[in-house]
This record gives structure tokens, C-alpha cells and sequence, in this order.
């Protein structure tokens, strides 16, 4: 791979994280901070990558929370309003800090409050004409921004980079399958990072997995998984995320078995699991009830 790193000859670009582990790495070298080779970078690319941003917004007479509200107006599309909770839950705000921002962007005649059923706090809101004309300029000059900011990636690396980070945000977020996806297996899973917190918690030594959290009673795990199970290994696939099982999955005939490796407290063991056909429907008041927010519901 050319990644203009020119490492035929050895020879690799350093950055500010470089320094930074070489300076822990002189001064503490009995700690590994190879975590750090990820995580700090990660911090430091978002940061230059917010200031861009919030630099084309500004250019618009904009925030990045506004431009957050009206792009998601633009995406939900509905023409008699978009709820404010259903604007709370997409945006992922508190009630209060939703209002405030409706408050502020109504000021500038991007939106309007129409009347909804109840409190003020399920209004509808809709964008306003000067909001849609708004959208319609600022969309373009933010995603031609975009675009620059990853210039240094050719489209192969920026494909590779956004496969690995949506492996990442899976196991903070959990999974939102496809409607009309059919292979589900009517489990909700804690992602690895989750379950060695949640077996340290209470005095199990840690375990490298995705954690049983429950198991649809209609699904054909119940009766042989069960709350607590941390899942290690689906056929040859370690599972170290659920991309993981979903490898196993692919990797499986529909109508056979899936061969899975758990762990049920201390005791390892291997159990083989059909996989059958279930509608995503018959599984969605599941995938809301008691779902903890980096749950994965899957599959």
C-alpha cells in the first residue's frame, strides 16, 4: 500500500503521538501504551476535524449543534413535523438541551414549532423555507470539506479506515440491522469491552467475549444460551466484537448449525446453535425493551 509513507525504504512520517509514546515509553517502560497509538490519534484527528468544520458552519451563520438539527429535519424528511422527542433520541439530547437549541435556531427563522400532541416538548418541528434554502447551500460546501479533510487517504484506505471505525462504534453502539435482514438469532449481546468490566464487577476473572444479556424466548438460542454466557468463539472466528459473529453467520448454511464456544462462569463450553429464519419484526418490541445503550441487540 502507497500511503506516501515510503516504507519500501524504511522510512515513516512521525507525528505528535509518536513523541508522545516515546516520551511514556523512555520514562514509565514497564507500562504498555500501545493503546494509546490509537486512542490519542483518534482524539487529536477529531479535534482538527471538528475546528474544520465548525469553520464552514460558521461561514453559514450556523453552529455544529444547529447544523446537526437541520440535517437531521433534512434526512427524517417528514413534511407535518418531526416530533421534538424523536429530534431528542436521534441527536441524542436531554429534553432541556433540545428545547434550547429549537429556541435558538427558531430565533433565526430555521425552524418552526408547530403544535403537538401534550406539552410543548412533543411539538412537531419543521424546517421554515430560509431553513430548507439553508440546508440546500451549506450541505454541499460541508461534504466538498469533508472531502479535503481525508484528502491525505486515497479511497481504498478510506474505505479500510471506515470499515475498522464501524467495527469500533458497533461495540459502543450496538448493531442496527437492516429491515427485512432474516438470520436472527434474538439475543442481546454486551460488546467485549462491556463484558470485562461487567465479570470484574463481580469478582469473575476477565474474559475476551461478547456477554449474554438475554435471549429471545422465541429464538432459537433460547434454552441452549443463556444471561451471563460470554460467547468467545463462533466456528473459527475469535469473538473479540460481534463483526465477528456475523462472520460465523455468513460462514454458516441457513438451516444448519452454528458451533459456538462460551464460557458459563468459570466452565468453558461448546454448544452448536440452529440457525433458522425469524421475521425482524417479531423481534422489535425486544430490541427496545431494557436495551442498555452499548447492548448489541443482534442477530
Amino acid at each position: 500500500m502507497d500511503a506516501g509513507f515510503g516504507t519500501d525504504h524504511g522510512c515513516v512520517p512521525r507525528d505528535s503521538v509518536d513523541r508522545l509514546i516515546a516520551d511514556w515509553n523512555r520514562v514509565r517502560p514497564e507500562l504498555d501504551f500501545t493503546p494509546v497509538a490509537v486512542v490519542a490519534r483518534l482524539a487529536r484527528a477529531r479535534a482538527h476535524i471538528d475546528s474544520a468544520l465548525e469553520a464552514v458552519f460558521a461561514e453559514h451563520g450556523l453552529s455544529a449543534p444547529g447544523f446537526a438539527v437541520l440535517v437531521t429535519l433534512a434526512r427524517l424528511d417528514r413534511p407535518a413535523g418531526v416530533p421534538q422527542r424523536t429530534l431528542t433520541d436521534e441527536l441524542g439530547l436531554t429534553s432541556g438541551t433540545i428545547s434550547v437549541r429549537m429556541d435558538r435556531l427558531e430565533e433565526q427563522g430555521l425552524v418552526e414549532r408547530r403544535a403537538g400532541a401534550g406539552d410543548r416538548r412533543n411539538s412537531l418541528i419543521v424546517l421554515t423555507a430560509k431553513g430548507r434554502a439553508l440546508f440546500e447551500r451549506i450541505v454541499p460546501a460541508h461534504l466538498e470539506n469533508e472531502r479535503r479533510l481525508l484528502i491525505a487517504l486515497d479511497d481504498d484506505e478510506q474505505a479500510l479506515l471506515a470499515t475498522l471505525l464501524r467495527k469500533l462504534l458497533v461495540g459502543y453502539e450496538g448493531t442496527l440491522p437492516e429491515a427485512g435482514d432474516g438470520m436472527r438469532l434474538g439475543l442481546t449481546l454486551a460488546p467485549a469491552h462491556v463484558t470485562i468490566a461487567m465479570r470484574r464487577a463481580v469478582g469473575l476473572p476477565p474474559a475476551t467475549g461478547l456477554l449474554v444479556r438475554s435471549v429471545d424466548e422465541a429464538s432459537p438460542a433460547h434454552g441452549i444460551l443463556h444471561g451471563g454466557d460470554v460467547l468467545e468463539r463462533a466456528g473459527s472466528h475469535a469473538l473479540t466484537s460481534v463483526a465477528g459473529l456475523y462472520a460465523a453467520i455468513a460462514d454458516t448454511v441457513p438451516g444448519g448449525t452454528l458451533d459456538l464456544h462460551l464460557l458459563r462462569g468459570l466452565e468453558g463450553l461448546d454448544v452448536r446453535l440452529p440457525l433458522a429464519e425469524t421475521r425482524l419484526e417479531e423481534q422489535a418490541q425486544t430490541a427496545s425493551a431494557g436495551r442498555a445503550p452499548a447492548d448489541l441487540h443482534l442477530v
